[in-house]
């Protein structure tokens, strides 16, 4: 489960750690059902190949928000500036009903 815990939302009650290089390249290319992946990485993301645009949460090793791209489109890339390498892909629209922002914190049991 991952839980926004500065406002009490569920994020997500199922979710995939991707680990190894090849699925975290992959990602959720060739997916036709939105899930919600998470994995590490630095400094951005792309949609390249993806049938639908997705949510993303980029966070800190404390968990805590540093970036968000709400319905990022397909052939895109999303880069941050700021350290944070937890990624959290979600289908389109989680961001908004669960009201994530940066700055908020998250709990997630890995």
């Amino acid at each position: 489960m991952i839980k926004n815990i500065s406002k009490n939302t569920i994020i997500s009650m199922d979710f995939n750690l991707l680990k190894d290089f090849w699925n975290k390249s992959k990602g959720l290319i060739n997916s036709n059902i939105p899930k919600t992946i998470v994995f590490y990485t630095r400094f951005g993301i792309h949609t390249f190949g993806m049938k639908y645009p997705i949510d993303v949460i980029v966070a800190d090793k404390k968990f805590k928000v540093i970036a968000i791209s709400e319905s990022l489109k397909p052939n895109r890339i999303f880069l941050w500036k700021k350290k944070g390498n937890l990624v959290i892909e979600l289908e389109k629209d989680v961001i908004l009903k669960t009201q994530t922002e940066i700055n908020d914190f998250l709990e997630l049991n890995l």
